[in-house]
């Protein structure tokens, strides 16, 4: 049975870096923030309406990956070997739809019926969430990289896992900190 592991926090927290120091670790693979691709492709000014389509290619990439990690056909590369087909039972995952539901919010003071209904639908495993303890790294796309927003961010994640059922780690410290953290969360509530 698949365990999906979610890594939520506010911008510039080490989330995608984490997922895929993670997927390296456990040999498997992790599902990618849909929103750099889309501000990359479409610039960075985006409008409540690009947020839908953020939304629904979030909800799109996260459900191909599942189907192919249940179905045992996710590529991996062993240490000196091709990609090859590879049977996990883990998916990290950067960013779902609380993540989504943070950013409607925040930004727009609202959010689509859609990202709601999908938290209630969605099942996780575990989700780690990424302190501000790491140095805010400016990309064009980052937005937050003053102290106070992001404590702010950091919180609302923080009193929305409060008050779920899911287990959940606050991930904190340096990037190997960050890792040692994480693994012995995975294995404590997913193996």
């Amino acid at each position: 049975m698949i365990k999906k592991i979610v890594a939520i926090g506010p911008e510039s927290t080490g989330k995608s870096t984490l997922c895929q120091q993670l997927a390296e670790h456990f040999n498997t693979t992790w599902c990618p923030e849909y929103a750099r691709e889309y501000l990359n492709q479409n610039g960075v000014k985006y409008s409540y309406n690009d947020l839908l389509k953020i939304t629904q290619g979030q909800l799109a990439i996260e459900d191909h990956l599942t189907e192919l990690t249940v179905n045992g056909e996710l590529l991996t590369k062993d240490a000196g070997s091709p990609l090859t087909a590879h049977r996990s039972q883990l998916l990290f995952i950067d960013t779902n739809m609380y993540v989504m539901k943070v950013w409607y919010e925040y930004v727009f003071e609202k959010c689509e019926y859609v990202v709601l209904e999908e938290i209630t639908k969605r099942k996780y495993d575990l989700y780690l969430l990424c302190n501000t303890d790491l140095p805010w790294v400016a990309e064009d796309m980052r937005e937050y990289p003053d102290e106070k927003p992001r404590k702010e961010l950091y919180n609302i994640y923080k009193d929305l896992l409060i008050n779920q059922t899911t287990p959940w780690v606050e991930i904190s410290g340096s990037y190997d900190e960050r890792l040692h953290n994480a693994i012995e969360a995975v294995q404590k509530f997913c193996l």
